[in-house]
């Protein structure tokens, strides 16, 4: 895709964005008390994680990994007679190629903007002034749905380079029983975590599979309210030329949607196969960081 033809459809789909729901939290505006309650709908009560363990190991796809330490107790401390608590601290870089997380919507600068047309110079070295991840200090409910494009396509995962195109998703809710809504939490599976456990890390920066940026259209014409995958969501390399990231850039920048990167729908597939139904009620709690552009996160199923 050229780079003229993607900026193209960028104002396209900002336009379409401005559709009245906003509130100022971007497309969570269509997540309404009523869509809540309508999510609600529980058969079995097993839940779920939608989240891949957090990693403390370096690898190709991760060379700076969380670090996890444990600060008490002291050498030999534990025996001693009485109280003693363990305690222990954690870092993490949250916009990496392998733990899961949420981007907030101050995550992605384009032309100097960030959503909504708020200058990117209110992101300053001591934090985010504006669509901070406290914009989800409430979390996040409503109706998941999750579309398995490699069941689709009768493979166990997509190769990196490849991409997920509107027709796949429509192909997926036809093959599924499942139609995307407004105000859902869709989730699209490319089978970056079964790919990973079978043949190893890899530089996940460099190569993998994602939505391609027109089947964005789908997602604007359905009225979703955040977008997450088990991998980056954007295909590696870029199918436009000078632009890294579009799909981050159409989702974020123009449409105002919150991402989850490198999420895990290993335990979740089997599940909803069993059930036979491939929507459920999700739970997302970020931490709450007001000025961070993201948090790990742990998306919750609950069938």
């Amino acid at each position: 895709m050229p780079e003229a033809e993607f900026r193209s459809l960028y104002r396209r789909l900002r336009e379409q964005a401005l559709d009245g729901t906003d509130h100022g939290r971007g497309a969570l505006g269509r997540l309404t008390p009523e869509r809540v309650v309508a999510a609600a709908e529980v058969r079995c009560g097993r839940t779920v994680s939608l989240a891949a363990p957090i990693e403390t190991r370096p690898g190709p796809d991760n060379p700076q990994p969380a670090s996890h330490e444990m600060t008490a107790p002291a050498h030999r401390e534990a025996d001693a007679h009485g109280l003693r608590f363990a305690l222990d601290r954690f870092a993490m870089n949250v916009h990496g190629d392998a733990d899961s997380h949420l981007d907030a919507l101050c995550h992605v600068m384009f032309d100097g903007e960030l959503y909504g047309g708020v200058p990117a110079s209110s992101v300053t070295p001591d934090g985010a002034g504006a669509l901070t991840l406290d914009l989800v200090r409430d979390g996040i409910v409503g109706r998941g749905v999750l579309l398995d494009i490699p069941r689709l396509r009768g493979v166990p995962w997509l190769d990196p380079g490849d991409y997920v195109t509107a027709d796949d998703l429509v192909a997926a809710e036809t093959a599924q029983g499942v139609t995307v809504g407004a105000g859902d939490l869709l989730f699209v599976r490319v089978g970056h975590r079964r790919r990973r456990r079978s043949l190893g890390a890899w530089n996940a920066a460099q190569a993998r599979a994602g939505l391609h940026p027109e089947a964005m259209h789908f997602l604007a014409e359905r009225r979703v309210a955040v977008l997450g995958s088990d991998g980056n969501n954007d295909t590696a390399p870029s199918v436009v030329t000078e632009v890294p990231f579009p799909v981050h850039v159409l989702a974020m920048n123009a449409m105002g949607l919150h991402l989850m990167d490198y999420l895990d729908f290993e335990e979740l597939v089997p599940a909803c196969e069993q059930l036979g139904r491939w929507h459920f009620l999700c739970v997302v709690a970020p931490l709450r960081l007001p000025a961070a552009t993201g948090s790990p996160v742990n998306p919750i199923a609950v069938l």
